[in-house]
């Protein structure tokens, strides 16, 4: 249980056609937000903007919601983290992730097989890397240093990192990558979380975490009094994640909706995606759902909502949603208090 919550802002992926945010972030710097996090799919990158709004904010802290594992050698993430991390001045999160076989085998063309084997041994020589004991090697099977058979040999890092601890937090979404983050990590990054299931859904995975573990939950936030609207937005990220962003049999969104409860509307919704009809998967999201895993509504509404957050084990909230000065006030008054 966390009654008292961090607070931090999830701008997610950097469009082109959208305004620079470094307004919005500097205003959550202003008002006490403990962090800014952004993302990457098949499009931007997370680091670069990262580094625009480090270069022009000072306190809030950097983080990464996630970077793909198969974007970048585990020395290659490494790199960019320690090098991210010096020049703003120790402030970067480093959020990473396997993403799911359809990004994976499709844009990066590597294998998608055993992902927590593989994000256990990447996390591993990252951290090796970051403490400069001796020159670096590996002998697991998906990111042998050097590499056997060629003219390599281990090298250790020229640069000194500011931080030979850089925070890891991993984002997973079953119980068993669940459980890897509390075991090797200082954080988890889940993408839907209903704060009323979390235990039932991830108490004997959280069970082994270490007292300071984050976890550090993005969640769609919009103060308005049209509770209809904002509900139906919700409802359409879902439909998009519980519908195509995954392959028909094997969609990690739409699993953990039906570990919430609702397997029979997750088979239904993504089976409705799939055949083009799109409208009929949106109707088939349960209004219960999306008002369960987001903070919409007038800001008394949004107060009684954060009760069973605090009654969680969430210990960080990321927003998604605010886009002014002034929502981005209101939220903080009302999870800060």
């Amino acid at each position: 249980m966390a009654e008292d919550l961090r607070l931090g802002l999830n701008l997610g992926y950097w469009q082109r056609t959208a305004d620079d945010a470094t307004g919005l972030v500097q205003a959550a710097e202003r008002l006490g937000y403990d962090s800014v996090w952004t993302a990457e799919a098949y499009g931007s990158d997370a680091f670069t903007p990262l580094a625009w709004y480090g270069a022009r904010t000072s306190r809030i802290k950097l983080g990464t919601s996630v970077a793909q594992l198969s974007a970048r050698t585990p020395a290659a993430t490494a790199m960019t983290a320690m090098t991210l991390d010096h020049l703003t001045g120790g402030r970067l999160l480093l959020g990473v992730g396997a993403s799911g076989p359809q990004v994976v085998e499709g844009w990066y063309g590597r294998p998608f097989a055993r992902p927590l084997a593989r994000t256990r041994e990447y996390v591993e020589i990252m951290r090796k890397i970051w403490r400069r004991e001796e020159p670096v090697t590996n002998d697991g099977p998906h990111y042998p240093l050097p590499l056997p058979g060629g003219l390599g040999k281990p090298l250790k890092l020229i640069t000194r990192p500011l931080r030979a601890d850089i925070p890891v937090y991993l984002g997973a979404e079953g119980p068993k990558n669940v459980a890897l983050a509390a075991e090797i990590a200082q954080g988890w990054l889940p993408l839907f979380t209903f704060p009323d299931k979390i235990d039932t859904m991830y108490g004997t995975a959280l069970a082994g975490a270490r007292p300071d573990f984050d976890v550090a939950a993005m969640v769609m936030t919009m103060v308005t009094d049209d509770v209809r609207a904002a509900l139906d937005g919700v409802k359409m990220m879902l439909t998009l994640y519980i519908g195509g962003m995954g392959a028909k049999t094997r969609n990690f969104h739409a699993d953990i909706i039906g570990r919430m409860g609702y397997a029979e509307a997750a088979e239904r919704i993504q089976a409705l995606y799939l055949s083009g009809r799109k409208e009929e998967a949106f109707a088939a999201i349960p209004d219960e759902l999306a008002d369960g895993i987001s903070l919409v509504g007038p800001p008394a509404r949004i107060r009684e909502r954060l009760k069973p957050w605090r009654a969680s084990p969430v210990t960080n909230l990321l927003v998604m949603g605010p886009r002014d000065e002034e929502t981005l006030r209101t939220v903080r008054d009302l999870v800060l208090g």
